[in-house]
């Protein structure tokens, strides 16, 4: 059965065909390209384009990923929200180096962000939380992410409880919950091409400004 398995996997491919990148067609800026770029996976109607693969790593180098959302960018850098205390939030914290992927299968794309992460201000955070819905917002206080629970009913009973104690909407930030602000060093488009010959091109930052250069696929 596992080698029935591994022959299929094998079997997996797809030839890339869709569009083509070149060095002419990019922006100066690799946050007005990104923006380009997001445009036409919102208006190709990709689910979830701002989703993303967030890399991290323990202060022992050794990595983790799990897929975020992307909350907002501009020439700072690429923000995300979530709770401090998780398993992500204590990594950042003992090392401030993380990576962010997006893949838009749909238009044979990805996006690969590098750099350092800092936490966005409280008053950033405070105004995104307000803007959540109020299940999101009691969400935030009753999961102590990353942690062990006994059950998942233990996990209701606690929302429920904030939900009473909430009862009026009126739900405050929680200290432990806040947003980080990825600072790129570097970012890479990629564009699928046929024969595996992608189109790689990579944004480095200087003290003049951003360098490109293309890849080897």
């Amino acid at each position: 059965m596992m080698s029935f398995v591994r022959e299929k996997i094998a079997e997996i491919r797809k030839d890339y065909s869709l569009k083509s990148l070149s060095k002419e067609d990019l922006a100066h800026n690799p946050y007005e390209q990104f923006q380009t770029w997001f445009s036409e996976a919102i208006k190709s109607e990709i689910l979830e384009p701002n989703a993303m693969t967030l890399s991290t790593a323990s202060k022992d180098g050794i990595p983790s990923s799990r897929v975020v959302l992307l909350k907002g960018f501009d020439e700072r850098g690429f923000v995300f929200y979530t709770n401090y205390n998780s398993k992500k939030g204590q990594e950042l914290a003992q090392n401030p180096n993380a990576s962010l992927n997006f893949f838009w299968k749909e238009l044979e794309r990805q996006v690969i962000i590098s750099g350092v992460v800092e936490r966005v201000s409280p008053e950033e955070s405070d105004e995104y939380f307000k803007s959540r819905p109020l299940p999101s917002r009691l969400g935030a206080w009753a999961s102590a992410q990353s942690e062990v629970i006994e059950n998942s009913l233990s996990l209701i009973k606690k929302f429920k409880d904030f939900e009473m104690r909430y009862f009026l909407g009126d739900v405050p930030r929680p200290p432990h919950w806040g947003g980080f602000r990825v600072i790129p060093n570097s970012i890479e488009f990629w564009q699928g091409r046929p024969s595996r010959l992608h189109d790689r091109f990579r944004y480095t930052h200087h003290s003049t400004g951003w360098r490109i250069d293309q890849l080897s696929p």
